[in-house]
């Protein structure tokens, strides 16, 4: 498979990388990223963009890659924001790029990242999971060849990952000693699981469009 990749700057971007990477069953990964992420690998193709709520001046690269999946692993926090710009940074930015790969493979499976209690009526009171929740609805309506939404609860970092987010370090740190309790619970996963999963149902369509942590985990097993 050829996979693009947002979000590789990230922990869950990155721990998604990185099973890639291992992974006999990916050929090459195209990374979309702002900045460059500094690694090299033969598989790794990196693409150097600064809008991402315009993603159509990178059609031709995208037709010339053939993309079979598309792992949309970026996100923002909306602490402080106001819906609207919220929407526009999460939102417009996956309808964007839904509708670039979309126009060029429509045969894409696309998994956009999401969170544990987004709601796909769109008319909850928490903005952030309603906003969540209409991406989600915008993906999983498309008509890629299949599209999934992983609804991530608590993740643990493995093999080197870290947020890039330092309070966030600072708690996986202190808690490090009780991860492997942790990650006996069903609400919790791994980063390796996570990066597994997203690989196994661009393989293999799976019913369970939106995956919590469980439905991973079940995955993986």
């Amino acid at each position: 498979m050829n996979i693009i990749l947002t979000g590789s700057t990230g922990m869950v971007g990155k721990s998604v990388l990185l099973e890639c990477l291992d992974s006999p069953a990916v050929n090459r990964v195209m990374l979309i990223n702002r900045n460059p992420l500094g690694k090299e690998h033969p598989k790794l193709i990196e693409v150097l963009h600064q809008d991402f709520t315009d993603f159509t001046p990178l059609q031709q690269q995208i037709r010339d890659f053939s993309p079979q999946a598309c792992f949309h692993c970026m996100g923002v926090s909306s602490v402080g924001m106001n819906e609207e710009t919220y929407s526009r940074l999460t939102l417009q930015v996956t309808k964007s790029l839904a509708d670039v790969v979309y126009t060029i493979a429509p045969q894409t499976v696309f998994t956009y990242v999401s969170g544990e209690g987004t709601d796909e009526t769109e008319k909850g009171n928490i903005m952030w999971a309603r906003v969540k929740g209409a991406t989600e609805n915008y993906v999983l309506n498309k008509g890629f060849g299949d599209a999934y939404a992983f609804r991530i609860g608590a993740v643990i970092p493995e093999r080197g990952v870290k947020s890039s987010t330092g309070w966030v370090n600072a708690v996986y740190t202190i808690t490090k000693p009780l991860h492997g309790w942790l990650k006996g619970f069903s609400s919790v996963v791994s980063s390796s699981q996570l990066g597994q999963a997203m690989i196994l149902v661009a393989q293999q369509p799976t019913q369970v469009k939106r995956l919590e942590n469980k439905d991973i985990k079940r995955l993986v097993a």
